[in-house]
């Protein structure tokens, strides 16, 4: 074992050292046996006191091999889901069926437990009994321990553990194992994705890209309701927010729809954003407003903000510089009716808030009183670039207000790649608006983007004198 590089890791193992030490030579193997499944290249096949350390097969190390697909898989490009086909050897019981049920229960920590995979099989020689499968991790030397043993007695069944060749195939692999023994060793496996309706969203990373049609389709086969797998192929547009893709296997069908919050949308998922990552998002500021309260959606894409507010009874003024997320953001609009109580713009965000926003606070303004309890909301979600439009607030507005309880809160993204990223976005803020502000704002992260890339949610209300030209005398 020393000069096969073993001893090093199996002999750390507590338990085998603590075994080990008061056993004699011929049960060490048995011991070997036991761990030989969690060190790669050893196997150990106990056969009537008869001991061998068998080499790396296919069809005896079940232990490792149960959850790989056969290794000739290796850099396969254009799936061939027959090449997965592998036989394993399993530990099995012979019972009768009619305690198939309460053998499940008792011996639930040495059964075959494995998604795809039957624990219990038919008997061909007899159909009055059933073949209860064992997971040969937990059964590596084809004999069971006298807890098991007992379990057995009691329901009158014969202890003897017999070999099954099991037979494996591409439908009893889950995605996560097939792609990790398709891609070359050592290498990331992707295997999770964005789902937005039927299309599966990627961002695959370039030693991946020679893989990417198979690992569409595998997506697909593994994920029911999937019909349509895309990847991205650039950064997102800075102007309209979104980004090519390419279609990696199933339909070229990406208008789709998607509920979040219980609320339908509709989209053409390759010329509009949409992040389903953000739902927890919307659903937090959403909660902010109460019935009656203004919100002004700067880059409201298809209505996530929006949409949700006018259900609450907001008063909702939603705009985009993208033709496709103002034509979707209309239609989404219609589809949950809420388009008599959303104003909808298709401008630039700088001009929305100098043009219909400055409008809108001119004329409320003046009207608010001490008690009323009317609040206004500017929400900011461009997180690549909306920092950058808080200068619009300097002097928006030209007469103070009598309170300034009701001034308008502003809710605005950004990301942050800094060490300290929530006192990051509070200084990029403070120089786009020319002031400070310490104790009058709040940062949330709301996801975590990239590694060592937040995105955070400033919110605050805007400085009296930060909003207000006061006019000469």
């Amino acid at each position: 074992l020393w000069r096969l590089g073993y001893s090093a890791r199996l002999l750390k193992t507590k338990n085998f050292r603590t075994a080990a030490a008061n056993t004699s030579f011929p049960a060490v193997w048995t011991l070997l046996a036991r761990y030989s499944g969690r060190i790669p290249g050893l196997f150990v096949v106990v056969r009537k006191n008869r001991f061998s350390i068998m080499p790396d097969t296919v069809d005896d190390k079940a232990g490792l091999e149960l959850y790989s697909p056969h290794p000739g898989v290796r850099g396969m490009t254009q799936l061939d889901r027959e090449a997965f086909k592998r036989t394993v050897v399993v530990p099995i019981l012979k019972v009768k069926k009619e305690i198939v049920n309460a053998l499940l229960k008792s011996l639930k920590h040495v059964v075959l437990q494995h998604p795809g995979l039957k624990r219990v099989v038919e008997d061909p020689g007899d159909e009055n009994s059933r073949f209860l499968i064992l997971d040969p991790h937990k059964i590596p030397e084809f004999s069971l321990g006298e807890s098991e043993q007992e379990v057995l007695k009691q329901l009158d069944v014969h202890p003897e553990v017999s070999k099954y060749n099991l037979e494996l195939t591409y439908e009893n692999f889950k995605s996560e194992e097939i792609l990790r023994a398709v891609l070359p060793e050592g290498q990331e496996v992707t295997s999770g994705f964005s789902r937005v309706g039927h299309i599966a969203h990627l961002n695959l990373r370039d030693h991946q890209l020679p893989y990417r049609h198979l690992i569409g389709q595998v997506i697909i086969d593994k994920n029911p309701g999937i019909t349509c797998v895309v990847n991205k192929t650039n950064i997102i547009d800075s102007t309209y927010r979104n980004f090519q893709m390419e279609v990696l296997a199933g339909e070229s069908n990406l208008v789709t729809k998607v509920k979040e919050n219980n609320i339908a949308y509709e989209l053409d998922f390759s010329k509009v954003y949409w992040n389903p990552r953000l739902s927890t998002e919307h659903s937090r500021i959403v909660e902010l407003l109460k019935p009656g309260d203004v919100l002004f959606d700067v880059f409201a894409g298809i209505g996530p903000f929006a949409i949700p507010a006018a259900k609450k009874k907001c008063h909702v003024f939603a705009n985009d510089l993208n033709p496709e997320s103002y034509n979707w953001l209309l239609h989404n609009c219609k589809l949950n009716k809420v388009d008599d109580k959303i104003k909808a713009f298709n401008m630039d965000g700088r001009d929305f808030l100098l043009g219909p926003v400055r409008e809108e606070l001119s004329k409320e303004f003046p009207l608010q009183k001490e008690e009323q309890k009317t609040s206004f909301h500017i929400v900011m979600n461009l997180p690549a670039l909306a920092i950058e439009f808080l200068d619009a607030f300097r002097h928006l507005l030209v007469r103070e207000p009598c309170s300034t309880a009701g001034l308008p809160t502003v809710h605005c993204y950004g990301f942050s790649k800094h060490k300290n990223p929530a006192k990051d976005i509070q200084e990029r803020a403070e120089a786009s608006l020319g002031t400070s502000l310490d104790g009058r704002c709040s940062t949330y992260l709301v996801r975590n983007v990239a590694p060592n890339k937040e995105m955070l949610c400033i919110s605050f209300q805007i400085p009296v004198d930060v909003l207000y030209k006061r006019p000469c005398p």
